[in-house]
């Protein structure tokens, strides 16, 4: 019997606790969780006894001394980085260096020159092309609603106009409001909560946003600015659309719609039997319309298509290529967007280019 790949989760927080544990813990057959590491000993040792129901032989790790047990612990070949959004790049890059795979935590990075001073770096330490993998966990790309509606949208005819409108519920209530990571975040819960947004945009569409002109505004003073942004868009296939983002609204909703020429398709966010999910309808030129409710499972897809490609890259070596929608380069296509709205928004809606990646 083969033996399982070994990893490690760096961070021990909120979403670790509830999403990375629970996930993971569904998948327990394709690998073994090796440690769980934080900055403090008593962050680590909680999420440790949560993750022991699924992995009994899980140890906590703490401060620079653990993480430098994982950075030069040989038997572990992949990572989960899970931290604070502007530290995140430097680990990734620390373990990349140690020849272990990472999945890292949107957003890629927290600006253009991060990106390209990443890249430059990770190019350096490549043993080949994409070795070792550098995976962003951009879960809309991995779920089934925007793989369905992607295909949707390509039977609906000549693009005529593209919608996205996000009316969010960041407020008091919301375990992440008090984040201070976020707060101290250069676009704030933005760009943070925005790249999902994006990434489900390019994923329906399937182009890039090639010019955006916006408008951003701060209103609700509990949030960092900006906290609304509503940018008109172009694409390079010629097509224009909207995406307005309310950070933290009364009602929330979230939609993106794509109108053709011989219908449209419409991916909503929404509740169906007690799950959350996304509610994909294609409305026909006959005034039809057929509908299907995904729930949430992009968090579960993301990890088991991270686990299946180091293993693979480690069997196959040379000329493996992982999975394109996790690449760190998707990631960062997703923050230039959105840093682009923000510098237009910054400068009262200048036309600004998205830069490529």
């Amino acid at each position: 019997m083969a033996t399982l790949p070994q990893i490690a989760v760096l961070e021990a927080g909120i979403f670790v606790k509830t999403q990375y544990i629970p996930r993971l813990a569904e998948i327990s057959h394709l690998f073994c969780l090796k440690y769980i590491w934080s900055c403090s000993e008593e962050s680590s040792r909680g999420a440790v006894e949560i993750a022991k129901q699924h992995f009994p032989g899980v140890e906590c790790k703490w401060g620079d001394q653990g993480l430098n047990d994982i950075v030069q612990d040989s038997s572990l070949i992949g990572t989960a980085v899970v931290l604070a959004g502007q530290v995140q790049v430097d680990i990734s890059l620390k373990l990349l260096k140690a020849g272990k795979h990472v999945i890292q935590e949107k957003p890629a990075a927290t600006s253009i020159p991060e990106i390209e001073t990443a890249l430059a770096s990770y190019k350096s330490v490549c043993t080949n092309p994409g070795q070792p993998i550098w995976a962003v966990a951009e879960n809309y790309r991995f779920e089934p609603a925007f793989v369905e509606s992607k295909k949707l949208v390509a039977g609906v005819g000549d693009m005529m106009n593209v919608q996205v409108i996000i009316e969010g519920s960041m407020n008091s209530s919301n375990p992440y409001f008090s984040s201070s990571w976020r707060r101290n975040f250069e676009g704030g819960f933005i760009l943070d909560m925005g790249v999902h947004f994006i990434a489900g945009l390019r994923m329906m569409v399937g182009c890039e946003v090639t010019s955006v002109s916006a408008i951003t505004s701060h209103i609700d003073r509990t949030l960092p600015p900006p906290d609304i942004i509503s940018s008109n868009f172009k694409l390079e296939n010629g097509c224009s659309g909207v995406f307005v983002m309310v950070v933290s609204s009364s009602s929330p909703k979230i939609i993106w719609r794509v109108v053709g020429s011989k219908g449209t398709v419409q991916v909503e966010r929404g509740k169906v039997d007690g799950k959350h999910g996304y509610l994909v309808s294609l409305y026909s030129a006959d005034g039809q319309c057929k509908s299907t409710f995904h729930p949430f499972c992009g968090v579960h897809e993301e990890l088991k298509f991270f686990i299946h490609d180091i293993v693979q890259a480690n069997l196959k070596g040379n000329g493996y290529e992982a999975e394109p929608r996790s690449s760190f380069v998707e990631g960062a296509r997703d923050v230039a967007v959105l840093e682009a709205m923000l510098e237009s928004g910054s400068k009262g809606g200048t036309l600004v280019n998205v830069k490529k990646f």
